[in-house]
């Protein structure tokens, strides 16, 4: 079993270039690191070279998170044809980087009869998406769609299923904490029902998207929709139990990049890593 930790973006204690970024995460312990182009892929591609190559230098394995502002399943033209620019973009980004997947929230469900009908929205400007990138030679990443925190989100757990089992080369994002807001509490709660969603990643998707998986991980805060806000590992009044879910990892024996969301990212991260060191003893 390997399971690789990491912070979502730069680190809070670190100054300097992001190209240092790696040497840093290696020097304290971490070995992955989430890109974020959250914000617009602004990177120009020797930048994203000069990653890539320290991040290999170093260990550090590299993914990256898309911008936020992509609804695949919106039914205004020029939306879906931006969303999927921006896409796009996060995927060129990251062959120039060889990071290993691109993270991205596929849409929402508003305007659609059912979120089956939404989610084949999405799947359709997908398949033009990996026509396009197919054409362009930029094949390195994967498409990694997340499990969103809010019910009004395409990103059930069965919305990810369907969209990694209609497009190639897609693996699934896990984010525990999205899943425990959007359920309102009641899942990511023992260790029983993580199993469960990762078996059943495997028994639909097949064992290569999940080698590893890919997750994220937070305390969060919740609402009547969905996700608020995200809070760190010390603060008990909120969920999930990271303890719970590494001891599904362990029991499970599976590789998983961990990316941490937490505010206080890599510290966070690290508190993770230690975790599960005592859960495999």
């Amino acid at each position: 079993m390997k399971i690789r930790f990491g912070p979502a973006g730069k680190p809070i204690n670190y100054k300097g270039d992001m190209a240092g970024v790696p040497a840093y995460l290696s020097k304290i312990g971490l070995d992955a690191l989430e890109y974020e182009a959250v914000r617009g892929v602004r990177i120009k591609e020797e930048k994203a070279r000069l990653l890539g190559e320290e991040a290999e230098k170093h260990g550090v394995l590299l993914s990256m998170h898309a911008p936020y502002y992509i609804n695949l399943a919106s039914k205004e033209k020029e939306k879906a044809e931006a969303s999927r620019k921006r896409l796009y973009q996060a995927v060129r980004a990251s062959h120039w980087m060889k990071a290993y997947a691109v993270v991205f929230h596929p849409g929402y469900y508003k305007g659609w009869t059912s979120p089956v009908e939404a989610t084949k929205e999405v799947i359709r400007q997908l398949k033009v998406l990996v026509d396009e990138i197919t054409t362009d030679g930029y094949t390195y990443p994967w498409l990694a769609p997340e499990t969103t925190g809010k019910d009004s989100q395409v990103g059930s757990l069965d919305d990810i299923i369907m969209i990694c089992t209609e497009i190639p080369k897609c693996r699934p994002t896990v984010d525990w904490a999205h899943l425990y807001a959007r359920n309102q509490g009641k899942t990511v709660l023992t260790v029983e029902q993580i199993v469960e969603v990762i078996d059943r990643l495997e028994k639909e998707l097949g064992s290569d998207p999940i080698n590893p998986l890919h997750t994220h991980f937070s305390k969060i805060e919740y609402g009547k929709g969905g996700e608020k806000m995200h809070h760190t590992l010390e603060e008990d009044e909120y969920g999930p139990d990271w303890r719970i879910v590494c001891k599904a990892y362990a029991e499970l024996g599976i590789n998983a990049t961990v990316i941490s969301e937490s505010p206080i990212l890599e510290e966070d991260a690290l508190v993770m890593k230690k975790i599960c060191e005592e859960v495999k003893k």
